[in-house]
């Protein structure tokens, strides 16, 4: 089932969660909202659920209007972060609560709920009440009771939050092989860009109640749409520089800008992003900016190297390959040239350009 969302509004009092929204899931997709917390992402999710309600706009299963209905006569399976698990409840019966809700009978709810449990990789487990097991084993159990009664979308909110990083990571990766078995269109919040990117097949980047860009995780990456996508997508170095002529300066430093061919000089932001640096010994006939190493942690796959910009007095932040590191055998205090093999320029009414 594919889902669309057409100027979608929603105002909790003075606050606007959602402003003319609108959005398409293809059928079969695996979509993230992605975006920091009070962007919409939530309210945009409960939306589609049915669980809110909006003040404008509509949301279409198939090209079907369901905006006007509740949650139940929408047919969505719901993950909500903290599980929602009844305590009381052995798996089996958790799994099987919304199938005896709609009088199912007896033998195909036993058959569905096995059908669950091995599929969500908890076998053995049906009679052990949700404290006897891990977090990881419960948001299972979660998704499975949402998977139960056959639901036309899947939706999860912030699904892996309240985990450690190594369920967190054990289990999206197990999602994403969940999601190729069955097929079924999902969306599902998060704020965690490696989350989203690991797991989606698109990304939506929202902020206040905006979509600020849509795509592939590829797409969106590589081409960040504007200066909160760029910043929001994981660490990055901001420098202030002019473009002029077709081209933008920083730091001594020029690269080609044809965005911006007039003559008059404007402002610019130049953004790059930690691991398109290379760091040399000696100034290049390109220009470098001159960098005081003042921390370096080489552990981990990357050498993390932290710096001030002699010229900016703005930190900087590059990231290099162990054998890169070991080959330059940086010392803390002394000064290296930092110099980018990507960069991106924003102006504040002009499209990104990146070479």
């Amino acid at each position: 089932m594919s889902i669309r969302i057409v100027g979608i509004t929603k105002q909790f009092g003075a606050f606007k969660a959602l402003d003319d929204v609108s959005l398409d899931v293809p059928q079969g997709t695996l979509l993230a909202l992605l975006g920091p917390s009070g962007s919409g992402k939530t309210t945009l999710l409960r939306i589609i659920a049915g669980l809110e309600t909006a003040d404008r706009g509509s949301v279409l299963y198939d090209d079907e209007d369901v905006t006007t209905r509740n949650a139940r006569d929408r047919n969505v399976g719901f993950v909500f972060q903290h599980y929602a698990l009844f305590r009381h409840m052995s798996v089996f019966e958790n799994v099987a609560f919304g199938l005896r809700v709609r009088k199912v009978p007896k033998t195909e709810v036993n058959k569905r709920v096995e059908e669950l449990i091995n599929l969500v990789r908890l076998s053995g487990m049906a009679g052990r009440l949700p404290s006897q097991l891990s977090g990881g084993q419960r948001q299972r159990v979660a998704l499975a009771r949402a998977l139960a009664i056959r639901p036309q979308v899947l939706l999860l909110d912030e699904p892996f939050g309240a985990l450690d990083a190594k369920v967190r990571q054990e289990l999206r990766q197990w999602l994403r092989r969940l999601h190729d078995e069955i097929g079924m269109t999902s969306v599902f919040v998060t704020h965690d860009q490696e989350e989203a990117f690991e797991v989606a097949d698109r990304v939506v980047v929202m902020n206040k109640g905006k979509i600020e860009q849509q795509g592939t995780p590829r797409e969106v990456f590589d081409h960040p749409a504007n200066p909160f996508v760029m910043d929001f997508l994981g660490n990055v170095n901001v420098f202030s520089g002019r473009v002029q002529n077709g081209k933008a300066s920083w730091g001594g430093m020029e690269v080609e800008y044809p965005d911006y061919p007039h003559q008059e000089s404007r402002e610019a932001s130049v953004y790059v992003r930690p691991h398109e640096l290379d760091i040399e010994r000696f100034a290049t006939e390109e220009g470098a900016l001159r960098v005081e190493v003042k921390r370096v942690n080489p552990t981990g796959s990357v050498a993390k190297v932290y710096g001030v910009s002699l010229e900016y007095g703005s930190p900087v932040h590059v990231e290099l390959t162990p054998d890169r590191y070991a080959e330059l055998e940086l010392r803390e205090g002394e000064v290296v040239y930092v110099s980018p093999r990507r960069v991106r320029v924003f102006l504040p009414t002009l499209p990104e350009y990146s070479i």
